[in-house]
C-alpha cells in the first residue's frame, strides 16, 4: 500500500528518510486500520522511511504484530532534490526509464528493486498474507511488475494511502 499524506519535501534540501505523515494523514492509517484487518496479514513489513512504518503501524498494532521494515522497500531513490521543476523531470523519467538523474536509480532499475522485494516477499511467505507498507512509486513499479498497467498519469491519480492487492503468483510471473 501506499502511505498517506506525509508533510511535504522542503524544496532545495534532500527529502528525509524522517518525513513524517500530516495529522490528516495519521488519522487516514488508523481509519483503514478495520480494512487492512480483513486481510488478515500474517505479517506486516514496510520501507524504513517513517512515513510508510507510520501509515501501517496502527494495524500492525491491531494485528498485535511488528513492523518489520526492508530497506529494498524504500521509495524510489530518484537522484532529485525537492523543488519547483520536479514534476517534468520525474515525467521524463517515466517516458525514458533507462535514464538516471545524477547519481539516482533509472526507473528501470528501481524496477528490478521492485521485482526482487516481491520475490523475497513471495519466497519468505509463500502461503500468507503480507501487508507492506511503501510508496507511490514502489506500488506502480510493483503493478508494473505484475503485469498491470501503471504510468506516470496514474501515479498523479493514485491516492494517499491507496491498497492495491498483488497475489505472489502474478508478481513471481513477472
Amino acid at each position: 500500500m501506499r502511505h498517506a499524506q506525509s508533510v511535504r519535501p522542503q524544496f532545495g534540501v534532500p527529502d528525509s528518510d524522517e518525513r513524517p505523515l500530516r495529522a490528516d494523514g495519521l488519522v487516514a492509517a488508523q481509519e483503514l486500520v478495520p480494512r487492512l484487518v480483513e486481510f488478515a496479514p500474517a505479517v506486516v513489513l514496510s520501507s524504513p522511511q517513517l512515513r510508510a512504518v507510520q501509515t501501517v503501524a496502527p494495524a500492525a498494532d491491531a494485528l498485535g504484530l511488528p513492523v518489520i521494515t526492508w530497506p529494498e522497500l524504500r521509495e524510489w531513490e530518484s537522484g532529485l532534490i525537492p523543488s519547483a521543476d520536479w514534476v517534468p523531470l520525474v515525467a521524463h523519467s517515466w517516458a525514458n526509464p533507462g535514464f538516471a538523474h545524477g547519481s539516482g536509480e533509472s526507473l528501470d532499475t528501481f524496477t528490478v528493486r521492485v521485482r526482487k522485494a516481491l520475490a523475497r516477499i513471495a519466497a519468505e511467505y509463500p502461503d500468507a498474507t503480507v501487508l507492506v507498507g511503501s510508496h507511490g512509486t514502489f506500488v506502480s513499479r510493483a503493478l508494473i511488475a505484475a503485469g498491470h498497467h501503471a504510468d506516470f498519469d496514474s501515479l498523479g491519480a493514485m491516492p494517499m494511502p491507496a491498497i492495491y492487492e498483488i497475489t505472489s503468483s502474478r508478481a513471481a510471473d513477472a
